[in-house]
C-alpha cells in the first residue's frame, strides 16, 4: 500500500503497489493525497519535508478510510493515526500542506479532515475579521485625517 506521503521516487515495488486499490475507496486514476514536493519538477526536491515524516514508516491503512467503515473502528483508527502524527517531526509542514491543498480525506498533520474543514473555516473567519478591522481603522484615518 501506498503511504500517505508518497516519495519522489518510484520503485518496483511502489509501481506495484500502484495498482492496488486506494485505501479510501478511489480508483488509482484519481487526484490523491500527495505531498508538494512528491510530484516530478516539484519544489523542494533536494530535502523534501516529507522524508522525515512518522507516516513513512506506519501502516497507511490507520490514515486512511476503507470503504464503509463503521464509526467505532473509524475512531480508533483516527486515533491510532494522530498519536502516529504526535511524535512526528513534521508534523506542523504536514498539517499546513493539508490546510493549503486543501487534502479531503485522511489524516494529514493530526488533524481528520473533517477538523481540517473547521480550521479552513476559522481561518476564513478570521482572515474576513482582519480585513474588516483593516477597512474600519482607515476609513476612520480618513474622517480623522
Amino acid at each position: 500500500m501506498l503511504h500517505p506521503i508518497e516519495s519522489r521516487t518510484t520503485s518496483p515495488v511502489a509501481a506495484a503497489q500502484l495498482l492496488e486499490p486506494r485505501p479510501d475507496g478511489r480508483p488509482q486514476g484519481s487526484p490523491g493525497p500527495q505531498c508538494p514536493q512528491g510530484g516530478p519538477g516539484s519544489p523542494g526536491e533536494d530535502n523534501p519535508w516529507h522524508t522525515g515524516a512518522a507516516c513513512r514508516r506506519d501502516e497507511v491503512g490507520l490514515f486512511f478510510a476503507p470503504s464503509k467503515e463503521p464509526t467505532a473502528a473509524r475512531l480508533s483508527r483516527e486515533e491510532q493515526a494522530k498519536q502516529v502524527c504526535a511524535r512526528c517531526p513534521v508534523l506542523l509542514e504536514c498539517r499546513e500542506h493539508a490546510l493549503a491543498q486543501p487534502e479531503p480525506y485522511g489524516v494529514w498533520g493530526g488533524l481528520t479532515a473533517a477538523e481540517r474543514r473547521v480550521v479552513l473555516a476559522r481561518r476564513r473567519r478570521r482572515e474576513g475579521e482582519l480585513r474588516e478591522a483593516a477597512r474600519v481603522t482607515t476609513a476612520q484615518r480618513r474622517i480623522a485625517g
